[in-house]
């Protein structure tokens, strides 16, 4: 069994994105569409391997911050957290970057990749991501994000 450990800081967040047209505030990954998730892949391999390794392990010690103070990057498969956050909250890391979405005296490494990718772009390499967990952890993550709040 799998539990379900909230990130601080992270966690519980319903956010609106723009340019989403069904319900904005539960965007769809889309890890059961063939094509949208071979895209998801090959943006993950331009964008995202080379911090958060090539098959989603992510960095060593990933929970444990370095001599700057910065954590490493977390895997994407099912060890790390990934699967804890909801879409709308997925989209908003990857898009404004992890120190936008935390705020404070939070640091990360995470960019933001708004200006590289787009949401349809985002939304297809999370789909990626979740195609690659376990049936378990795609059924939690879906009741994630069955509780969030429009």
């Amino acid at each position: 069994m799998v539990s379900v450990a909230f990130g601080a800081g992270l966690a519980g967040a319903a956010l609106v994105l723009p340019g989403w047209t069904q319900d904005e505030a539960r965007p769809k990954l889309p890890f059961a569409d063939a094509t949208r998730v071979a895209e998801g892949a090959a943006l993950y391999d331009t964008h995202c391997a080379s911090c958060h390794g090539a098959d989603l392990e992510g960095e060593p010690n990933w929970q444990d911050r370095d001599a700057a103070g910065f954590l490493p990057a977390p895997p994407h498969d099912e060890t790390g957290h990934t699967w804890h956050h909801d879409n709308a909250l997925l989209m908003r890391i990857v898009r404004e970057g992890t120190e936008a979405i935390v705020g404070g005296t939070y640091r990360s490494n995470m960019i933001g990749f708004g200006d590289v990718l787009t949401d349809d772009e985002i939304a297809s390499v999370l789909g990626y991501i979740k195609s690659t967990w376990p049936a378990e952890i795609q059924e939690i993550h879906n009741e994630i994000n069955a509780r969030v709040l429009p």
